[in-house]
């Protein structure tokens, strides 16, 4: 491997971390109805546990409505439960072949808890992104006196391996502030 295929995959986990960090964030409510909020709750039904989005369509009548109407009648109250036992705070309801649920202003302690929530996520990011900096400079190192690779090859390897760290960290931040600002805004 060359000292750019080590940049290139470390440049790879990072922007990986980023999407997860900005998907972790779409379920996170900010006030409004968002299908991303209960896409991914898994449901028992089938003998197995599937996502809501594999189940059933998802809807958004109104700006504070999600409307999630089940292909199958029969996973109406698997999915209802499942909601109810999300830690998500929704409170669904059956209205013939469909699961309701009505979001309620938020309070601004719960605006305050969303923020703290979503500050963990980024700095679990942080974390993950300086991870794969410290293994990328561990096998710079490691790998660094192979044949041709000279001591300020592997020293500007390492400065661009930190740049890699601060766009990505930075990024991250930019999907904090975002999100913090959509949270807050009543």
């Amino acid at each position: 491997m060359t000292l750019d295929d080590f940049l290139l995959e470390a440049e790879d986990k990072m922007s990986k971390t980023e999407l997860v960090v900005v998907n972790e964030f779409a379920g996170v409510r900010t006030g409004k109805a968002s299908p991303a909020l209960v896409e991914n709750v898994l449901v028992e039904v089938y003998g197995s546990h599937m996502r809501i989005r594999e189940l059933a369509g998802i809807t958004t009548p109104e700006a504070r409505t999600l409307s999630i109407q089940p292909w199958d009648a029969n996973t109406l109250h698997a999915i209802e439960k499942a909601i109810q036992k999300s830690n998500l705070g929704l409170t669904p309801s059956i209205q013939g072949k469909v699961i309701r649920i009505f979001f309620p202003e938020l309070s601004q302690e719960r605006r305050q808890e969303f923020v703290k929530i979503i500050r963990k996520m980024t700095e679990d990011g942080r974390v993950a992104i300086r991870h794969v900096r410290r293994d990328a400079m561990e096998q710079l190192k490691k790998h660094g006196h192979d044949s041709g690779i000279t001591e300020d090859d592997v020293e500007h390897a390492e400065k661009e391996l930190q740049k890699l760290t601060n766009d990505y960290t930075a990024k991250i931040d930019g999907h904090l502030a975002h999100k913090e600002k959509e949270i807050m805004t009543v």
